[in-house]
């Protein structure tokens, strides 16, 4: 099976791209790990509704935070969109943003055991990720907190997959055949 991250900026089409390449698929199950749109936060119930109204009608959806187990027992592609939003999630759910450390360390728990996952995953999987680390140094500590661990995970997920796209301004980069950095 393989395993694909695709990276991008805000607004730069790396979802679109993402759902292009499981199109053709017969079934693909959808990973939403972010929040869930409730209605206390109408912008974000926007994105939401648009992402579901552009996906196949014949995709299945799973708004769950737990990557792992999703994956591991999937019968399906599946397509994960994205990490940026599961590792808010997850460190909103241990109330993590003023404690570095604790973060850190449960973080690289839980890419741990995405990592071990991805590399007996029995179906094709495609992550969606944010690039966020080409700009400056953000000016609070939690999003330089974001911003590095993000990182982190993408570099982990990017090592064990076999391929690699880097979409900016709609155009797709092909990272796939490009060295990686040891760790």
């Amino acid at each position: 099976m393989t395993t694909t991250l695709v990276l991008g900026g805000a607004r730069s089409g790396k979802s679109r791209y993402a759902e292009s390449l499981l199109r053709h698929r017969a079934r693909v199950t959808y990973l939403a790990p972010g929040p869930v749109a409730d209605g206390s936060d109408p912008e974000w119930d926007d994105r939401v509704a648009h992402h579901q109204r552009r996906r196949p009608s014949w995709w299945f959806t799973v708004e769950s935070p737990r990557l792992a187990p999703v994956i591991d027992s999937a019968i399906t592609p599946v397509l994960v969109d994205c990490l940026g939003t599961w590792l808010a999630r997850t460190v909103d759910d241990i109330n993590g943003w003023d404690d570095p450390r604790r973060t850190s360390e449960h973080l690289a728990e839980r890419t741990h055991e995405l990592v071990t996952v991805l590399r007996s995953a029995p179906v094709d999987v495609v992550l969606v990720s944010n690039e966020v680390g080409m700009g400056v140094v953000p000016g609070t500590p939690s999003a330089r907190l974001f911003r590095d661990e993000l990182g982190r995970l993408n570099s982990a997920i990017s090592a064990i997959s076999e391929r690699v796209a880097l979409v900016v301004a709609g155009r797709v980069l092909d990272l796939s055949d490009c060295p990686v950095v040891p760790r």
